[in-house]
């Protein structure tokens, strides 16, 4: 009888607002993975900035998009979700189109000339170059608001009872978006080399503007303006947050976990370019990191069950220095070529892999558990407020990973463009896998400093 009453009950359906969401947020997405996982080379291959100069500007960017949503989406409560959504997408088509148009412009002024193989002699050391500054803080204002709405509509949008189905759908078009946008980056630089970095911004800004046209014709949310916590308000527990030495010494010591995931994007394009040559896939290779996430993390949030959130982050962290070294373990091959039976593939590329195999292992053991337990450092009943900010860890991680990136790089595998001849590149790059030692020895500090950690605090509860 209760089998019956069962399979005739219906599934509770979304309603429209939920679905145009999160078919945005795919779009959005698609958008921001596949100008983000380029964004230093171009920076670099197309607007002549240096290592160091690209990876500062390509940080203050990305810890932005982690720092500003808490904040922005305070004001999305007050104006209401779709004026948010709909500011947001036209601040991001506006900011993906001056990405794409800005180069003509330069172009046009005689500064550079573009083509499969750029040429900006008369760009380097020039000013006009920093414009490109304020466009992307266009884009980055706009991306602070999806991530709050977007997850603020599921939330709004969905009943006790298909709550966690409409997350999982959620979860999932993001994963698409990000599959998709990393995707096309490699087809698009075949077949136009440098220029198609340029071209990418043009297909970002189509993915935003048919996300803006969705929003206007077919989202209503329930969810009305002048709702929510206040600026102030929002204000006041950042303020708290930064004077809490708990949650400051947590964030601190899993900003050297992101500081090291950091690196898909900040070195490894440039690395395995550089070192693999422009056959190589960057942008497929960090596909790896979701695909393996996605295989991995219910079967490790399984079998650390019964263990607390402290032992499964501490398990993660130590496994991050082995991710690290197996990044840099590709040019220890000497160019030999890996033999997988159906391909071959450069070492370098190959190791990268692998590396970023242990490293999405580690984000499966570390991020789920995170959350949890920084909401139990919070204090009692601002559980919620505070969480805002838990993602403070990746602002710093952002800046810190980016700049070292850009050092390091410079140090020990410069741009080949600064060398009259190969030979002479080879040989300020024979050393290149010493980035690698940094972020091991970064990676495993931080994850001795989760031990000592988790004493301190028991022995403070404990008193």
């Amino acid at each position: 009888m209760i089998q019956e009453e069962l399979i005739k009950k219906p599934k509770e359906k979304f309603s429209k607002a939920f679905w145009v969401a999160n078919s945005v947020e795919l779009l959005e997405r698609a958008a921001y993975y596949g100008v983000f996982i380029v964004i230093t080379l171009y920076l670099s291959r197309i607007l002549a900035f240096t290592d160091v100069e690209a990876a500062l500007i390509a940080g203050l960017f990305s810890g932005g998009l982690y720092l500003l949503p808490t904040f922005s989406g305070a004001y999305a409560d007050k104006i209401g979700f779709k004026n948010a959504l709909l500011v947001a997408f036209a601040l991001l088509t506006i900011g993906y189109a001056g990405l794409a148009i800005f180069p003509s412009i330069l172009e046009a002024k005689g500064l550079v000339e573009y083509g499969k193989e750029v040429n900006y002699t008369g760009l380097r050391g020039m000013t006009i170059r920093y414009n490109i500054v304020p466009i992307m803080l266009v884009i980055m204002v706009g991306g602070s608001f999806i991530k709050s709405v977007i997850t603020g509509t599921v939330a709004k949008e969905t009943t006790e009872a298909n709550r966690a189905r409409g997350f999982s759908i959620f979860y999932m078009m993001v994963n698409v978006g990000a599959f998709s946008g990393k995707t096309i980056v490699k087809p698009l630089r075949e077949s136009m080399g440098d220029l198609g970095l340029i071209n990418l911004n043009y297909f970002s800004a189509s993915m935003t503007f048919i996300a803006l046209v969705m929003i206007f014709f077919f989202y209503k949310s329930a969810k009305q303006g002048g709702q929510g916590k206040s600026l102030k308000q929002i204000w006041v527990a950042f303020i708290k947050v930064l004077t809490n030495g708990r949650l400051v010494s947590l964030i601190i010591i899993i900003t050297g976990f992101w500081m090291v995931q950091h690196q898909l994007y900040a070195t490894m394009p440039k690395y395995v370019l550089r070192l693999a040559g422009e056959g190589a896939s960057p942008s497929w290779y960090a596909n790896v990191n979701p695909l393996v996430v996605v295989l991995t993390v219910s079967f490790v949030t399984q079998i650390m069950r019964k263990k607390t959130a402290l032992f499964s982050m501490t398990a993660g962290m130590f496994i991050m220095p082995v991710s690290a070294l197996l990044m840099g373990a590709g040019n220890l091959f000497h160019g030999e070529m890996v033999n997988l039976g159906f391909m071959e593939m450069h070492p370098v590329a190959f190791m990268m892999i692998i590396g970023i195999v242990f490293q999405a292992l580690a984000e499966s053991f570390i991020s789920p558990r995170y959350l949890e337990y920084f909401s139990f450092q919070a204090p009692k009943g601002e559980e919620g407020l505070y969480l805002g900010f838990s993602h403070l860890h990746s602002f710093l991680s952002s800046i810190l990973g980016f700049g070292l990136s850009g050092f390091l790089l410079s140090k020990y595998l410069p741009d080949p463009k600064l060398f009259e001849n190969h030979a002479d590149w080879e040989l300020a790059s024979a050393n290149a896998h010493y980035i690698w030692y940094y972020f091991v020895a970064i990676a495993m500090v931080s994850a001795i400093a989760l031990i000592v950690y988790g004493r301190v605090v028991r022995n403070l509860d404990q008193e």
